[in-house]
């Protein structure tokens, strides 16, 4: 059990320490991941920025992912999407585009590149990753020198999936039984997007 998402990050900083000097591009994924990815950042004295993805649903089932979409129209997509209209696909992924594109100008920067950097994708935890292991796949195709998962909290087969992907993967709770996320915080609020914009515009504090 994590106090808070502060809590979660300064445990996982200690836990990626080694990174400390490799200057790493911290991505964390909005919102709960960013008040930890500040955090992270901050102790290992790396830039931090968010990763935006959108899951792509099937048609008629908006909840029920076929693919995933970054905000530089990078797409992946399930087996199942074969069987979709591909003038759907398109409409879909430029709609999305359009969207993430907003959200990332909505931050007042542009994305940071992650090729040929250490990247650390944070999260405060996962479930069935979906959209955790879509951001990853999506980074991997862009050639960062390592590509590192950080979560809090996670069942073990969903890290066994994103361990497929990722160079390594960082946790720190897989319990026996998972239901959510937030019952193995003691706070877990939601963060608003104000937040947000503070946390990608407060400057690193840590010396070295």
């Amino acid at each position: 059990m994590f106090r808070s998402r502060e809590h979660a990050a300064e445990r996982l900083a200690v836990r990626l320490i080694a990174y400390r000097g490799h200057r790493p591009l911290v991505l964390a994924v909005p919102r709960g991941g960013v008040p930890m990815g500040r955090i992270i950042a901050d102790a290992l004295d790396g830039e931090l920025d968010v990763v935006l993805v959108h899951k792509i649903g099937a048609p008629g089932h908006a909840e029920y992912a076929i693919g995933a979409v970054d905000e530089n129209g990078h797409a992946e997509f399930s087996a199942i999407a074969h069987e979709v209209r591909p003038d759907y696909l398109h409409t879909e992924v430029q709609r999305l585009v359009l969207h993430l594109q907003a959200r990332r100008q909505s931050y007042g920067r542009p994305p940071a590149d992650p090729s040929a950097r250490t990247v650390i994708v944070v999260d405060d935890g996962v479930a069935t990753g979906a959209t955790l292991l879509a951001a990853l796949r999506l980074l991997a195709a862009q050639h960062p020198a390592r590509l590192v998962a950080a979560v809090a909290v996670a069942p073990r087969e969903t890290l066994a999936a994103l361990g497929d992907v990722a160079d390594e993967v960082v946790c720190l709770e897989t319990p026996n039984w998972f239901r959510s996320v937030g019952e193995h915080f003691e706070d877990f609020r939601q963060i608003s997007d104000d937040e947000v914009e503070a946390l990608l515009a407060a400057q690193t504090t840590t010396t070295q």
